[in-house]
């Protein structure tokens, strides 16, 4: 299947996307609705969060290039010391983009 990019396509590719993530983040919610959130189910829901956090850094770290190693160092350093998020990840960005333009 093939979509013409250069006119309306771009529009109908991006709004297609839009509800489709929509749909899945109203379909989890809708869903979650009727789940009693006892204390086994918590224990899910924070161990998902870590898990999908390892599954998006552990490519980055094995396959990045100095770059994005240097970013992940930064933030985890960042974040052990002053355990601020958004400090960390701008450490992260400073420090991945600072690599790339004179590495």
């Amino acid at each position: 299947m093939n979509i013409e990019t250069s006119s309306i396509g771009v529009l109908v590719i991006v709004l297609t996307m839009a509800l489709v993530t929509l749909a899945t983040r109203w379909g989890g919610v809708y869903v979650m609705s009727f789940v009693p959130i006892s204390f086994r189910v918590k224990q899910f829901i924070h161990a998902m969060s870590g898990s999908v956090l390892v599954a998006i850094i552990a490519p980055m770290a094995v396959e990045g290039d100095h770059g994005a190693r240097l970013a992940l160092v930064s933030t985890a350093v960042v974040m052990l010391l002053i355990k601020r998020p958004l400090l960390a990840i701008a450490s992260g960005i400073l420090a991945a983009g600072l690599s790339r333009a004179f590495w």
